[in-house]
């Protein structure tokens, strides 16, 4: 990873190591919209498990020469339809405009192919169930790159500590999420609430996937949300702080913080860390660096019955989701991901940000 893409959480593109699971040619993707640098995430970990990127397509002349400087060999197309309509390809990714991703998503799953889409996958709970519906009847899927769970080895690594039973049943799972804003390096749409949807619709949805993942969790009542403009009154639409309190279908529960206030001095994009606490131990996650100590990430701490434990785990354990997701498009299981924890996240989501109250205060002294 280098030094840019660690300081610049928009361009942050995780790499793994090859392990295909599928041959040559049996798996063919094609990008539309590139308007997220998470599509190189989600590219990465396609082509790292055997899936052949086929063609791309947008609008903005250097955002597709960036993305063909990377992967050499994929085809410009002249148009969405010209990728909608290749019956060769298995799957289409996209990290378009937020607010544009769910009626995509309608145009892909209606040509006969599956979805792939950065998160947050929805702006509004009726592109939500618009989207539910259409899945029920095409029978494709609409699954969702829900990064830093998927991405993250150390998330990876938690997940299966705790069907392990290493910190017993999970009763709470605490998530920070901060990011750096490098406003200049954002385009316009990013500051425009209708188009990206929201702080708690947006990277929020991260921290709810991860809780309903480590704490199995079906569903869950949205307690109280928060959102907030403390420190950028130049973008009236941003919120760069939001919180949230969620309880489970089975109990557990979660709070999460979202933000936009990583200082300069940090040496990556944003601290991210989790904690779950179970009824036997807990586990703390440092994601992307363990400050003032290394400058690496994926740091696991365990605490149990049986003593402390730091696990540095960064190249040891991979990225096993984007097989799966190949191998479930192919076979049509739901092994990666099911359909519904990937609406569930994104309706969640959608809720905390629909209730939250926002914090007109201004932070004195």
């Amino acid at each position: 990873m280098d030094n840019m893409s660690r300081a610049d959480g928009m361009n942050y593109a995780p790499k793994g190591k090859q392990k295909p699971v599928c041959k040559k040619g049996d798996f063919v993707f094609s990008v539309i919209g590139l308007n997220h640098g998470h599509i190189y995430g989600m590219c990465n970990g396609l082509i790292e498990a055997g899936a052949e990127l086929k063609s791309v397509y947008d609008t903005d002349e250097e955002r597709l020469k960036r993305f063909v400087d990377t992967y050499k060999n994929v085809k410009i197309a002249k148009s969405e339809d010209e990728i909608l309509n290749d019956h060769r390809i298995n799957m289409i990714a996209s990290a378009t405009i937020t607010s544009e991703r769910g009626p995509l998503g309608m145009k892909v799953l209606e040509s006969g192919k599956d979805y792939f889409v950065d998160k947050a996958p929805f702006t509004t709970l009726e592109q939500l169930e618009i989207a539910r519906q259409k899945t029920k009847y095409t029978g494709k899927k609409y699954m969702v790159y829900y990064s830093e769970r998927l991405h993250v080895e150390s998330s990876v690594f938690a997940e299966e500590l705790i069907k392990d039973g290493a910190i017993g049943k999970v009763i709470q799972v605490m998530g920070l999420g901060p990011h750096r804003l490098n406003p200049s390096s954002r385009p316009d749409w990013f500051f425009e609430k209708e188009k990206y949807g929201g702080i708690l619709c947006d990277i929020g949805s991260h921290q709810i996937e991860q809780y309903l993942t480590f704490a199995n969790v079906k569903d869950a009542t949205v307690v109280r949300s928060q959102i907030a403009n403390y420190n950028n009154p130049q973008y009236p639409e941003l919120e760069d702080f939001g919180e949230a309190m969620l309880i489970g279908d089975n109990g557990a529960t979660n709070y999460f913080r979202v933000d936009w206030f990583t200082p300069k001095g940090l040496r990556t994009w944003g601290d991210g860390r989790t904690i779950i606490l179970g009824t036997n131990g807990y586990i703390e996650l440092r994601k992307y660096i363990d400050i003032g100590r290394e400058d690496t990430s994926d740091h696991v701490y365990l605490v149990n019955n049986e003593g402390e434990k730091h696990i540095h785990v960064a190249g040891n354990v991979g990225f096993p989701y984007f097989g799966k997701l190949i191998l479930d498009s192919l076979n049509r299981t739901e092994n990666a991901m099911t359909q519904e924890h990937a609406f569930k996240a994104a309706e969640l989501s959608l809720i905390a940000q629909s209730l939250a109250v926002r914090i007109n205060h201004k932070i004195k002294g």
